[in-house]
């Protein structure tokens, strides 16, 4: 712990001991938990971002959308809009959030909505569509209102929760004991060969509980795509430069991928979830401009393409080479098969119309 974290040290045992109190009026059944007789998995993490769950909850979709009439349900992070909401891909980000209108536009066939209060948006979800197979919350681990039958807790390879210390000294939304009302829990952003020795280790520091299983993922990036029609014929091999725009928690992993794409990378850093203006653009195009390099491009991640693309901020980038770089999670070959088995197992005994 450095001498920040010693001096803020203080004020996390304050915020520590309110978030204790409140997760044992859950426990005690003083505030009470909500079940459902339809299969709801969450998905969340005990720090405050950047573990992964928008992908995760994408290879949720893929791994269940053929079989099973699959639901999103999302706070809708950031967004100007109150309660539920159903989201379609022609909703606009500020009414919806980036990753419920990402969903959209990359699984058609799956019904996604927000609303803050997951009970009540389960409760409409169940009541609207009464079909509806398996419901997954995005980032609810810590919406105790709302009991789900599994809940999936990730965390950082490289910033394991064993690891982090309770906000502000660390980035924990609350204590490392939180992790025993976890059913599952995946090691996020590992690497793609992963030793057996290091996975041994992270196992043993985390110390499951005899209920619990583990696994490891990590992250797959796609092919670079074209935010618009000036792009779609511009060849992005030997890059000398790209300009990489970032509004997310963690944009590091992101810039090395991206370094093994060109000679230089620089980059924009925004907060996550950033609201970008027409200041920003601006800003953006100048600095692309100011770049003396014959081969270059801007890219920004997927998440920050649902708040520019088909928006009004596309305009200034009509006539430049902009992308986004799409990406999946995928577990290592073991975990995925033993991942896959216990989730389908979990929606078929649990599904209405078993």
């Amino acid at each position: 712990m450095n001498f920040t974290g010693l001096f803020l040290f203080p004020f996390a045992v304050i915020y520590g001991f309110i978030v204790y109190c409140r997760n044992k009026l859950f426990d005690f059944g003083i505030l009470k938990s909500i079940s459902f007789k339809i299969p709801v998995i969450s998905v969340g993490n005990l720090s405050m971002g950047g573990t992964g769950k928008t992908p995760h909850i994408e290879y949720l979709i893929r791994l269940l959308q053929n079989n099973y009439k699959t639901v999103t349900l999302s706070r809708g992070y950031g967004r100007k809009s109150k309660g539920f909401l159903w989201i379609d891909k022609h909703t606009d980000s500020i009414k919806s959030g980036d990753e419920p209108l990402q969903y959209c536009h990359k699984f058609p066939a799956i019904l996604v909505a927000v609303d803050e209060k997951r009970v009540h948006g389960t409760t409409k979800i169940i009541s609207e569509k009464p079909e509806t197979d398996v419901i997954l919350l995005d980032d609810a681990f810590q919406h105790r209102y709302i009991k789900p039958g599994l809940s999936i807790l990730l965390t950082d390879f490289y910033k394991p929760f064993s690891k982090d210390f309770i906000f502000p000294t660390g980035t924990l939304r609350e204590s490392k004991n939180g992790m025993k009302r976890a059913d599952i829990i995946v090691v996020t952003k590992s690497p793609r060969i992963l030793s057996p020795i290091i996975r041994k280790s992270i196992i043993e520091e985390i110390k499951l509980n005899a209920n619990q299983k583990i696994y490891f993922s990590y992250i797959d990036y796609g092919k670079l795509e074209p935010m618009n029609n000036f792009s779609a014929n511009i060849k992005v091999d030997k890059l000398s430069c790209i300009l990489m725009i970032a509004g997310i928690a963690n944009p590091y992993p992101f810039e090395e991928q991206l370094k093994t794409m060109a000679d230089t990378v620089e980059t924009v850093i925004f907060k996550d979830h950033y609201k970008f203006e027409q200041k920003d653009m601006i800003k953006i195009k100048n600095h692309f401009e100011s770049i003396f390099s014959k081969n270059k491009i801007i890219v920004c991640t997927e998440k920050d393409a649902m708040r520019i693309k088909d928006t009004e901020l596309m305009s200034f980038f009509v006539n430049l080479p902009f992308f986004f770089l799409p990406i999946e999670v995928k577990f290592h070959k073991n975990d995925k098969e033993m991942f896959d088995k216990q989730i389908i197992e979990y929606v078929r005994k649990n599904k209405p119309n078993h």
